[in-house]
């Protein structure tokens, strides 16, 4: 079960993480067989159809990320806490607002789905 006080640790270092483009620290809090889906992560992982296998393919993709949008900034706008689940809705550099759906096992996250208001 995941606490509040888990849950604002776990995000407000998430946050900072990714502020600082920390790729180390941000991949920590992952498990090395994680699973994360995104619709942006096919254009950084081709063929992969949006998801990231494991904490190697999410360093692949976290990186080719990271260099193509060097001025990525992430605001936290809330958080919501599941039995086993955090989900951060937060506003990027872009202004788009994205909600990132998190599943855990323990204090480590086994699978991440990125989710993108629909058009």
């Amino acid at each position: 079960m995941i606490s509040a006080d888990f849950a604002r640790r776990f995000v407000d270092r998430w946050v900072a993480d990714w502020n600082a483009h920390d790729l180390e620290a941000l991949l920590a809090h992952y498990t090395d067989d994680v699973v994360f889906s995104s619709p942006l992560a096919e254009r950084f992982l081709p063929g992969s159809e949006g998801v990231a296998h494991g904490k190697d393919a999410l360093r692949v993709y976290w990186t080719a990320g990271l260099a193509a949008l060097p001025d990525l900034r992430f605001e936290v706008l809330e958080h919501y806490v599941g039995a086993s689940t955090i989900v951060i809705r937060y506003r990027n550099q872009a202004g788009g607002v994205v909600c990132e759906v998190l599943e855990f096992d323990g204090e480590l996250v086994s699978r991440g789905h990125g989710t993108y208001l629909a058009n």
